[in-house]
């Protein structure tokens, strides 16, 4: 059961992280990354993030690289939030695999 506390660091972690995707993803083109949900622990200090990769064929390579990268998106992460939270959570991050599931059922139903 997640505090109150914990759900509003998670919704604006999920905001400014998305907003940093996009602006990375801008350069790349073709590729569209969303944040999807992120969970943040009790104690504040590890945040799991849920990425919704598309198109989901290049989905490991770019998570890898993102989790290859997460020290420099926490430092970006922390530059936004410096006046809303006082420590920055440490950042894992994972594909959400979600939409693909929904279409494999759909595709099972037909």
């Amino acid at each position: 059961m997640e505090t109150t506390r914990q759900q509003k660091i998670a919704r604006l972690i999920q905001k400014e992280l998305s907003e940093i995707f996009r602006l990375q993803t801008a350069k790349m083109g073709g590729v569209l990354v969303s944040v999807s949900a992120v969970r943040v622990s009790p104690d504040l200090s590890i945040a799991r993030a849920y990425l919704s990769i598309f198109p989901s064929e290049k989905g490991k390579e770019i998570i890898e690289s993102i989790n290859h990268n997460a020290k420099s998106v926490r430092y970006e992460l922390a530059q936004r939030v410096r006046y809303q939270l006082r420590k920055t959570p440490e950042l894992t991050f994972f594909i959400d695999d979600s939409l693909d599931y929904i279409e494999h059922i759909d595709s099972l139903l037909k």
